[in-house]
């Protein structure tokens, strides 16, 4: 960090240090243009003031070549190194580039395949993750819960394992099967509430039947009186069909009537967020091949200069470092667009689950209520059979939406790491 804020005070206007010895006599020997500075942290530093080119090696009597062999190190451009090391990857020394396998690598050669700096984060997908071996800690967003917004950020995939499904396109499955079920529970009330009109039915046909009508005195009148309550039974039986339908039923299939198009809504939204995010991962990668095709340009260029010294590869090298330059200048925008894109998916996705969160626990909720709602009519309707109905009045009073929210996380989560910002 200390290295990233050195580098980005030398991108903004040089100011003359204090004058240390030898400063003079350091810029009398600099070529036309140069200027040698002293950075806040007291390294020094070198200008040209014609093309506002930085560097911390001291250029050679030839404008534009370091003074040190090319081959070992290279000056930095707009905040990277002519290798495409961005400056604040280096290490401690200062040294101008990352060493691999102990040899010296010399301006503008291939980079390594691509990948995150191994130390901070890697790219899956297109979304920015920290490196599990040296991951920082993160807290949870809800500690105190299994919240939707700490455990659906990566991707898995399918059950057939052949394509990728996003975290949120799970949430949103299961929003979709909760509305399902909801629906095959009033269907299910539906047949409930047939049965007992049947019964009714059945109960006032068999009240009217006239069997045993002709017994007299006392125990025709018992009689009597046991076939009219067989009319009242059926009475109380309609009256119970007709409440489940108007306060189970309805409610049960009006509850969200158009969430499935309220869910596509938030499906589309947060699919082109991310859309927008591998778009933008694209054009870091574009960015970064530019980068590199114009470093091998500039060492090429650079090598022709130690052949042949002319006007016209001076040019060359000068017009091919400014390309150089305007190449790190896109990457960097890239990368501020990318993190910007991903900062963007990210408060989305947070904002988008906590809503489906809460319209996960008003449904359960709203079921519970209902289904305590039968139940409480099924004990008017009938006490005598009050033990039929004892179990699932344990077992509604036991309903916890967050309860059922840990249980059903834990068994379809996708990763509880959330992203991070792309380092150059």
């Amino acid at each position: 960090m200390e290295e990233l804020q050195e580098v980005n005070s030398l991108l903004q206007k040089p100011r003359k240090a204090t004058t240390q010895p030898g400063e003079d006599t350091l810029n009398g020997h600099l070529p036309p243009g140069w200027q040698s500075y002293m950075s806040p942290q007291g390294r020094r530093y070198y200008v040209n003031t014609f093309t506002n080119e930085t560097t911390w090696e001291r250029p050679s009597s030839v404008p534009g070549t370091p003074k040190s062999p090319v081959t070992q190190k290279s000056p930095a451009v707009n905040g990277y190194h002519i290798s495409g090391t961005p400056v604040h990857q280096l290490d401690s020394g200062h040294t101008s580039l990352r060493k691999a396998s102990g040899d010296p690598q010399t301006p503008g050669s291939p980079a390594a395949p691509r990948r995150q700096s191994k130390e901070s984060s890697l790219t899956i997908n297109c979304v920015t993750f920290p490196h599990p071996d040296v991951m920082p800690e993160q807290q949870l967003l809800k500690p105190s819960e299994w919240s939707y917004c700490d455990y659906f950020w990566a991707d898995k995939k399918d059950s057939q394992g052949n394509n990728t499904v996003s975290g949120f396109e799970i949430l949103l499955q299961k929003q979709l099967k909760g509305k399902q079920t909801q629906k095959e529970m009033a269907e299910f009330v539906r047949e409930r509430i047939k049965i007992e009109e049947e019964y009714a039915k059945n109960l006032s046909k068999l009240s009217q039947n006239s069997l045993a009508a002709q017994e007299e005195g006392t125990l025709g009148e018992a009689w009597t009186q046991l076939k009219k309550s067989l009319a009242d039974e059926a009475e109380v039986h309609l009256k119970f069909s007709s409440k489940l339908q108007s306060e189970v039923e309805k409610p049960l299939l009006n509850f969200r009537e158009n969430f499935k198009k309220d869910m596509k809504k938030c499906d589309h939204h947060i699919a082109d967020l991310r859309k927008q995010l591998a778009s933008r991962y694209a054009a870091v990668e574009k960015a970064r091949k530019a980068l590199t095709e114009r470093q091998k340009d500039l060492e090429a260029k650079t090598q022709q200069l130690e052949v042949k010294l002319s006007n016209k590869t001076e040019e060359e090298i000068k017009k091919a470092r400014r390309k150089s330059t305007q190449a790190g200048d896109d990457l960097m925008r890239c990368v501020d667009l990318y993190n910007q894109a991903q900062s963007k998916w990210f408060e989305e996705m947070v904002t988008t689950t906590l809503e489906l969160e809460r319209l996960e626990v008003e449904r359960v909720e709203m079921i519970r209520q209902h289904l305590c709602q039968y139940t409480q009519l099924r004990h008017e309707t009938d006490m005598f059979n009050q033990s039929t109905v004892e179990l699932v009045d344990q077992l509604l009073r036991k309903v916890d939406p967050a309860k059922d929210r840990e249980l059903w996380v834990k068994e379809h989560k996708t990763g509880d790491i959330r992203p991070v910002d792309m380092e150059i």
